[in-house]
């Protein structure tokens, strides 16, 4: 079974026959104890310190159809390696552009992503409030604004929208997460602990629904709710917007109340608040945990990965384009 590897360490990757061969760098530049991935069992890499690679070792990444994303030192996601396309259809990407350009299309899907996103937020937050967690308040804010969603006509207003219900959102974190002040969301730089870790869960986030789309005939550049242009990859950040709450914000949730991650796992100035190694380490960790977790799947009748739903997504996504099944978001039922 093919899984995610992640890289924390400077080093260098090389092939060795028909395996990867990872040797790390110490902290004196001295070369460490060589790590070997059979390449039959990698799916795709998560680099987050410098890595020393030739041309030659992509050729052979990209034949084995092995994407790689690059994180740099504030764990902002700067881009990715993809092998050849090799299921873009056109078919589907005359569809895609359709549902782009005509605004009647487009607002249906970017209506859906924020109601997917809207229903999987109130599910965290129903979670708390019945164990004890006064969020009464806060959860019926986001219910009237959701009732607003069908009636919004342009993108821009419903990015608004989306905007509202995830400040009334994070005013919830106060209660969830006790021993770690929020303070609002700050984004570049996150100010805080809590913000340190969703910024650097939604870029991995991000990273897992752009790498799900590549085995899909989905073009990640044409999305319906974020603009395309603001990223390259701005499908993905639709997509996104559904499974950060079960994947980001509940990781979040179990380490930190769990105490699996403490103030000593982050580094903090005047400017910026972010991960030690140690801290990503351990929300890596968790993040991955969570996206190996199974749920019974109601429609497929058998037990299907968090990873997994997300593929799902985007098959139902291109039914939708198609015209041969109406998308509706995953909504979370447990």
């Amino acid at each position: 079974m093919k899984k995610s590897y992640y890289l924390f360490n400077p080093g260098r990757l090389s092939r060795k026959d028909n395996t990867l061969k990872f040797t790390p760098f110490t902290e004196q530049g001295q070369e460490g104890e060589p790590r070997y991935l059979p390449v039959e069992s990698v799916e795709s890499l998560f680099v987050f310190g410098s890595l020393d690679a030739n041309s030659a070792l992509y050729n052979f990444l990209g034949k084995a159809g092995i994407a790689v994303h690059f994180f740099d030192y504030y764990e902002h996601y700067t881009g990715s390696f993809f092998p050849k396309e090799y299921l873009l259809a056109g078919k589907v990407q005359i569809a895609q552009t359709q549902h782009y350009l005509e605004a009647k299309k487009r607002i249906v899907l970017a209506r859906r992503f924020v109601e997917g996103s809207a229903f999987n937020l109130l599910k965290n937050l129903r979670y708390y409030h019945n164990r004890d967690k006064e969020l009464h308040t806060l959860i019926t804010s986001i219910e009237a604004l959701v009732d607003t969603v069908p009636a919004s006509k342009q993108v821009a207003e419903l990015m608004g929208v989306e905007g509202n219900i995830r400040q009334c959102y994070y005013q919830a974190f106060e209660q969830i997460l006790p021993d770690f002040p929020m303070n609002g969301r700050s984004k570049q730089p996150p100010m805080n602990e809590v913000n340190a870790l969703m910024s650097f869960g939604n870029m991995l986030c991000y990273s897992v629904c752009l790498g799900q789309l590549y085995h899909t005939q989905l073009n990640p550049t044409i999305s319906f709710l974020h603009e395309p242009g603001a990223r390259r990859y701005s499908l993905a950040l639709d997509l996104a917007e559904i499974f950060k709450p079960l994947l980001v914000d509940r990781t979040i949730f179990r380490v930190l109340n769990k105490k699996e991650i403490q103030a000593k796992d982050f580094e903090a100035d005047l400017n910026r608040c972010v991960l030690k190694e140690s801290g990503r380490r351990k929300f890596v960790e968790a993040f991955d945990e969570r996206l190996k977790e199974t749920i019974k799947h109601r429609s497929l009748n058998r037990n299907v990965s968090y990873k997994h739903l997300v593929k799902l997504e985007c098959y139902k996504l291109s039914k939708h384009l198609l015209g041969m099944d109406e998308y509706k978001p995953f909504k979370a039922w447990w």
